[in-house]
């Protein structure tokens, strides 16, 4: 009887520790102790992907407005020019693009009707003066083209770096579990706990960052290559024009 009472006295303190343990890892596990625990090359690596973080958000709050803004009043610009251009009056044209300056379609067909207007207008058309407007719609095309892809490069970085960032915190959290292992001299997963925490943590904060970058920068190219070939159409109807022009 004695020892039953001995062996269930400590089966309870044992059943009490490991609840206590539990407990008290449990309780270890918020974000705010995780960070307690970091060492300093992790905190280094959770203050850079919040630093990424927050400049993919901007980047993507900045191309969703300028894309935004761009769409609209291209639409507003192509039926109005195009009006201005079936009455040959050019003037009128290059005026339509100061109401729709965000318009990528607008930069590029101003500065070739521009480029047009300054050989003059009277006289024929001349096949140089073609050539000139059609080198300047070009040149529009490259600048626009940089404008809009403005920012994707460095959501392009993010996207592909963050999860490796958020890699090396893992490694060195493992490192920091081992190391608790060896000055420790103990084992389980309490001797673990602190540095798995740790390399998660990192990890998924990496994950975090990198998805939302990786999708935004896919759409906003998408975008892009669906400006440039608008950009591209509205060139050559331009050229048709002036071309049409020189034959009347």
């Amino acid at each position: 009887m004695i020892l039953a009472h001995i062996a269930n006295a400590a089966t309870s303190a044992h059943v009490t520790s490991s609840l206590a343990m539990l407990q008290e890892a449990s309780n270890s596990f918020s974000l705010m102790d995780m960070w307690g625990h970091m060492s300093w090359i992790p905190r280094l690596i959770v203050m850079l992907l919040f630093i990424m973080s927050i400049w993919s958000l901007a980047v993507i709050i900045d191309r969703a407005i300028y894309f935004s803004a761009a769409r609209s009043q291209s639409r507003e610009f192509a039926p109005k020019v195009a009006n201005a251009l079936k009455t040959g009056n050019l003037d009128a044209a290059i005026k339509v693009a100061d109401t729709t300056k965000k318009s990528h379609l607008a930069e590029v067909v101003t500065s070739g009707l521009q480029e047009f207007r300054s050989f003059g207008s009277g006289g024929a058309i001349s096949e140089a003066q073609i050539e000139s407007s059609k080198r300047a719609l070009e040149r529009s095309e490259a600048i626009v083209h940089s404008k809009l892809k403005r920012g994707l490069g460095g959501l392009a970085t993010i996207g592909s770096t963050a999860p490796f960032i958020g890699l090396l915190g893992t490694v060195i959290g493992i490192l920091n579990a081992f190391q608790q292992i060896a000055t420790q001299k103990t084992s389980g997963i309490g001797a673990v706990a602190g540095g798995i925490s740790e390399a998660l943590v990192t990890t998924a904060f990496g994950l975090v960052v990198a998805i939302p970058a990786v999708m935004a920068f896919n759409y906003f190219t998408n975008k892009v290559e669906a400006f440039d070939v608008e950009m591209d159409n509205s060139s050559s109807e331009l050229v048709d024009y002036f071309i049409k022009q020189s034959h009347r």
